[in-house]
């Protein structure tokens, strides 16, 4: 386990009440913390090229909130903590509109046709239009939003971190339903965001376990365990989903933090296959490849078909990276410097490096549209790449 990660969990653990539930968030780096790895040496066999940069608002704090980057229709939503919005050409970078809300916000936007969907620290589901930034309708969850509300079927789903799901109707915000499927004592402090699909929504949950829900009703289709949390200690089981499942055709994955990778049938939470690959930010997968970062910032990329690693690079640890991404034939990370580093997608080895801000993190993992890759830092900067031909 990283060992700055576990340090951090013990002060976390030495403040846990003997009632209620508490939740870990962020990174802590203490002053006699194993530093990170060195950066490696190499010769760069691309060239990569900032295509534009430009600030967003304040970023976000420390408390890590959900903001991350969102591509609609040709442009880039992105949002601070403090209730700035704005949409940037994709292309150029150029501010096309901004609004601010009067609250602090925790995850979105998430934009669907002509609404932007956004998500508050004090429990609000925010519904807004996309051209005017005018409130549509607003509903109260019972805590904070730290999941990408999601748009489907005329159903606006959104997540609480005490572990209900919500469906509100989005022509005028009225409660349809909602999930209760509660949490356990220690959890880390996030949540995956809703993956739809044919009507049914997929969730994982902070006890390891995979749902799939109705959309129209809420009602729960199948549930799977994915990781039992096993050990001594309630640090010891964190079983958390907290990063993205992923679908491609009829198999669904996840990660959870102490536990494993898996892939399942999406129509009945079957096991596939199982990989001992504990991850906290979740899964990609890009044809037969499908790619994680462990949670010793080891990054893999095994066949999804069977979970065979195909390689493993080990070199970043402690830097405290991203999920990965496929950018244009490689895999590329952030890591907490605001470094990117290129992989070569057959060895795994470095082929480009380059940094988008001075010693800040990565709100979440590069969003890739065609051929250009968007990055979000915490200090608000937004930039896209672009692989030289």
């Amino acid at each position: 386990m990283n060992r700055v990660l576990v340090r951090w969990l013990l002060v976390a653990g030495l403040s846990i009440l003997l009632a209620g539930c508490q939740t870990i968030g962020g990174w802590f780096s203490p002053d006699d913390a194993e530093p990170p790895a060195d950066l490696v040496e190499f010769e760069p066999a691309i060239s990569v090229t900032q295509a534009w940069s430009t600030r967003v608002g304040r970023g976000v704090d420390r408390s890590a909130p959900r903001l991350r980057p969102f591509h609609e229709d040709g442009k880039v939503w992105v949002a601070d903590h403090r209730g700035n919005v704005v949409a940037l050409d994709r292309d150029s970078g150029r501010e096309i509109r901004s609004f601010t809300v009067d609250i602090d916000l925790s995850s979105g936007p998430a934009v669907f046709g002509d609404l932007v969907l956004l998500g508050g620290f004090d429990g609000e589901l925010l519904v807004l239009d996309a051209e005017t930034g005018n409130e549509r309708w607003s509903a109260r969850l019972s805590s904070e939003v730290l999941a990408l509300p999601v748009l489907e079927d005329g159903v606006v789903i959104a997540r609480s971190i005490d572990g209900r799901t919500y469906g509100f109707d989005v022509a005028d915000g009225s409660r349809l339903w909602v999930h209760d499927h509660g949490v356990p004592r220690l959890t880390l402090r996030g949540l995956s965001d809703p993956l739809v699909r044919g009507g049914i929504v997929y969730l994982g949950h902070s006890d390891g376990k995979v749902s799939a829900m109705q959309v129209a009703t809420g009602d729960v289709v199948w549930e799977q365990r994915i990781s039992s949390g096993e050990g001594r200690t309630e640090l010891e089981r964190l079983a958390d989903i907290d990063g993205n499942l992923f679908i491609v055709g009829t198999d669904l994955f996840a990660s959870s933090y102490h536990g494993r990778t898996v892939s399942m049938a999406l129509e009945s939470g079957r096991t596939l296959w199982v990989k001992e690959l504990p991850s906290h930010s979740g899964v990609i997968a890009e044809r037969t490849r499908l790619a994680a970062t462990d949670r010793n910032d080891h990054v893999y990329l095994v066949d999804r078909r069977n979970g065979s690693t195909l390689w493993q690079n080990d070199r970043m640890e402690r830097r405290q990276l991203t999920r990965p991404s496929f950018h244009d034939g490689y895999l590329v990370v952030g890591d907490k410097q605001g470094y990117l580093h290129w992989m070569d997608l057959d060895s795994g080895d470095f082929v480009y490096r380059a940094r988008a801000t001075r010693n800040d993190r990565f709100t979440g993992p590069p969003l890739v549209v065609g051929s250009l890759m968007i990055t979000h830092s915490a200090d608000g900067t937004v930039a896209a790449w672009r692989i030289d031909s």
